[in-house]
């Protein structure tokens, strides 16, 4: 199966809001990691996560990759993605950490970034609510790169 394949059952299972759908491309000890809600780990917590968090919160997801590149079993791809809620549209970047199974191509890891501030401060939400997704996204980043020199000073 090819990057682009995998990514359109990736997506289309969202969509689609179809749980195990959207665990059938993970390995067994996948780890789906999503800006707002965190990260998803193992089978089970990836064929969940659709139906017990986006699809509670939202519906009519249109999710589009654009522009994949896949090399040495790492992939990215920049998304669109938006839905019928209370938030606009959201553009980010994904990427995948793949694995390639006997059964084809799988993701090991997924991981998106976008600018949650963006459409937070888009649909009017008090400048309290905006920060503290924010504060713990920079609360995330400081405990990776705690000893680098980028945070010193």
């Amino acid at each position: 199966m090819s990057f682009t394949v995998l990514l359109d059952r990736f997506t289309a299972a969202v969509k689609a809001g179809d749980g195990s759908a959207r665990a059938t491309p993970f390995i067994d000890d996948g780890v789906y990691h999503d800006t707002f809600y965190g990260a998803f780990c193992g089978a089970e917590a990836v064929r969940d996560m659709p139906e017990n968090h986006f699809w509670c919160d939202a519906k009519a997801f249109r999710w589009d990759m654009i522009d994949p590149v896949e090399a040495g079993g790492v992939g990215y791809a920049r998304f669109l993605f938006s839905y019928a809620s209370k938030l606009p549209s959201v553009e980010g970047y994904s990427c995948l950490y793949l694995a390639d199974e006997d059964s084809g191509l799988k993701i090991r890891y997924y991981g998106e970034m976008f600018d949650q501030g963006v459409p937070l401060t888009r649909t009017g939400f008090v400048p309290a609510r905006v920060v503290r997704p924010l504060a713990k996204e920079a609360g995330r980043l400081r405990a990776r790169v705690a000893d680098m020199r980028h945070l010193k000073g």
